[in-house]
């Protein structure tokens, strides 16, 4: 990007200040390369190559606004003078910082403008930064992954053309997003393994180098792959780590640590330092920000700071990101579950199969206690999903949606190994909150089947966890079901048995047809654990259900 040397005398040799920029730079003293560049501005205009420097410094100390705003100079200049390539690329990295700053109509529009240029150009490295981009959009705007996939195999032609390690990350990463996509997790995370490789190694610029550790790290979240989440966000600390503590990667990194810190029970740590990176990143990375003041809100709910929820939420939604489902979350919380259950709803519309998942087990639970059957619609869905993407997290999601939905139609025996699954899946990944709430709901099984012991164990471990989180008390519910377990026709049914009615009977005695009273006398073997006429009399007599003689 050297400006042109024009034929004449020799150029005097550049002011100190110009000296000392460069040098700072070259060694990464990003802030004494800025305050020379600055001083050396005053006195006399820059040269395209200090106005670059200057704008890399900037963006290294974290200024990302004012370093896009002299990289869009820069890319004039370059246009003006016929640096066509070095435009396209300029044009490239603006397009990818305009969308990590969640501005995708300015992102495309920068898009466009390195695709016209380069239309007029041999083929080049840059080619492989748009296809790059291209293939990122297919994803995550239209969730095209067979687009993205294609994008991956021309890259993947391009590099060994180009010889640029780069285009093999970006092919890598385009085909390990588009098989996770897909359902092929393991072999997707390998080939997003690979894409790593080129960034560790110092052969992928910064800019894109964090977007891809970012872009791993959104998706393990997506997944609710905590694990994995936790192996990249520690490459990603310790890659930024050997950078600058300025670095604008070096805080979303610690945004993801606190979100994790934030699933085992940190939350007084996370709570202090959400806020104010949110508030750092806002105008850089405006998705992170987002994700910054939705997890702040979870925590303020959890707690039962209800309005620094809200504000929390009403941050994020600023920021563009809809804060599903705490935002519902926090109306069900205040008794309005019939406003949470509309803003869901409304919230599934607008979201791709992974996004889905992270509302439907709110619904289940919502809708379970006053309509099972809905419920069902939803739960299938979300078990639909766990299954095809296979992690811990999203399975654990679809056995509490099941036993929740178990629960509510009073199989409690049923619900029992469903939430057992749901409990072993969240210590797996060191989810407390959710533990909690598995504790609690497998306490109030246990009592509706006369456990008591078992019971009180499950709520004094529910209550402990809660305790250290500092969280509210979890709440299951509430269910129109006896302390047996059974509605009160099911103990009507019950009753007849004890005096040894006949079925017949039994539907004459309660006007019902015999095949209702069948039906009823089957729900009933299910829900307490026999089946036996004689057993379920047995259990009726211990458990002090009246006698009621044929009619």
């Amino acid at each position: 990007m050297s400006p042109q040397q024009l034929p004449g005398p020799p150029l005097p040799p550049p002011p100190h200040q110009l000296v000392d920029a460069r040098e700072a730079f070259a060694r990464g003293d990003w802030d004494a390369a800025r305050r020379s560049m600055e001083r050396a501005g005053a006195e006399f205009p820059l040269s395209l190559e200090d106005q670059e420097i200057l704008a890399r410094s900037k963006w290294w100390l974290g200024d990302v606004q004012g370093s896009m705003a002299l990289s869009e100079d820069v890319f004039r200049g370059l246009v003006a003078g016929q640096q066509l390539q070095a435009a396209a690329k300029s044009a490239l990295t603006l397009s990818l910082q305009w969308g990590v700053r969640g501005n995708i109509a300015v992102s495309s529009a920068w898009l466009n403008r390195a695709r016209r240029l380069l239309d007029s150009l041999p083929e080049s490295p840059e080619h492989g930064y748009l296809l790059y981009l291209e293939g990122n959009d297919a994803i995550y705007l239209e969730g095209d992954a067979d687009s993205a996939l294609a994008a991956s195999r021309q890259l993947t032609a391009m590099n060994s053309r180009q010889k640029a390690p780069e285009l093999g990350s970006f092919a890598f990463m385009l085909s390990g997003l588009a098989a996770v996509r897909s359902g092929q997790a393991r072999r997707g995370f390998e080939d997003l393994d690979q894409a790593l490789l080129p960034v560790m190694a110092g052969q992928v610029s910064a800019e894109w180098g964090g977007d891809i550790y970012c872009s791993v790290i959104h998706l393990c979240y997506e997944l609710a792959d905590y694990s994995r989440m936790r192996a990249w966000t520690d490459a990603l600390a310790a890659w930024c780590a050997g950078l600058s503590t300025s670095f604008m990667y070096s805080g979303i990194a610690r945004v993801h640590e606190l979100q994790l810190i934030s699933a085992e029970g940190g939350w007084k740590q996370a709570e202090e330092e959400l806020a104010h990176l949110g508030e750092r990143l806002r105008h850089a990375h405006a998705w992170i920000a987002a994700d910054c003041f939705c997890e702040l809100g979870d925590i303020r709910r959890r707690q039962g700071n209800r309005s620094g929820a809200a504000t929390a939420y009403a941050t994020a939604r600023a920021l563009g990101i809809d804060a599903q489902p705490g935002s519902a979350l926090l109306l069900a919380d205040a008794g309005r579950n019939d406003e949470a259950l509309t803003d869901l709803r409304a919230a599934l519309a607008d979201r791709g199969r992974l996004g889905r998942a992270w509302l439907l087990l709110p619904l289940v639970e919502l809708l379970a206690p006053r309509d099972a059957q809905r419920a069902e619609v939803y739960c299938c869905e979300l078990e639909g999903t766990a299954a095809y993407y296979g992690t811990a997290g999203l399975l654990a999601w679809a056995h509490h949606a099941r036993g929740a939905i178990l629960m509510a139609e009073g199989h409690w025996i049923q619900s029992l190994p469903e939430f057992e699954a749901a409990a072993q899946g969240y210590r797996s990944q060191h989810l407390r909150y959710e533990l909690a709430r598995i504790h609690e709901r497998m306490a109030s099984v246990r009592a509706a089947l006369g456990e008591s012991g078992p019971a009180d164990a499950e709520r004094s471990t529910a209550v402990a966890i809660r305790a250290q989180l500092g969280a509210v008390p979890l709440s299951v519910p509430a269910l129109d079901h006896g302390p047996e377990g059974l509605t009160a026709r099911e103990r009507e049914v019950l009753g007849c048995v004890l005096s040894g009615s006949s079925n017949r009977e039994i539907a004459q005695t309660l006007t019902i047809s015999e095949k209702t009273a069948g039906r009823h006398l089957a729900n009933i073997f299910t829900k307490i654990g026999v089946n036996s006429r004689t057993a379920a009399a047995a259990w009726a007599r211990h458990h002090g259900i009246s006698e009621r003689p044929p009619a």
